[in-house]
């Protein structure tokens, strides 16, 4: 079994966004949708930490792994791991999750695992 890991650092994003737990289970409802994965019921999200290490953090299972995101409300960044046995265009989730967190700068990697 091979498995893709796909990791995506956004920074510079929308201050309102990086705040909303409403809008981060949107963000991982819409990126299983544009991903092409099936959603394990609703992201698990919870707020942690103190002073400037908090943020949302959400786990949104799909039937092939999960996909995780934590939200810096305090530097406004975005930090998405995507795992999954099931290829998927890792080019279409980084432009995706740029434009809905409308951030100025994004980081990415993928890694293949066997």
């Amino acid at each position: 079994m091979e498995g893709q890991l796909t990791i995506i650092d956004l920074h510079e994003c929308d201050k309102d966004l990086v705040r909303d737990k409403i809008a981060l289970a949107r963000f991982c409802r819409e990126l299983c949708k544009v991903i092409k994965m099936n959603a394990c019921g609703e992201p698990f999200i919870r707020k942690y930490g103190k002073g400037n290490l908090r943020g949302y953090t959400a786990i949104q299972l799909i039937e092939t792994s999960n996909i995780v995101v934590h939200l810096d409300e305090y530097e406004f960044k975005v930090f998405i791991d995507i795992f999954s046995c099931k290829n998927f265009d890792e080019r279409t989730a980084e432009k995706f999750s740029k434009t809905y967190f409308v951030a100025g700068k994004l980081k990415a990697k993928t890694i293949m695992r066997k």
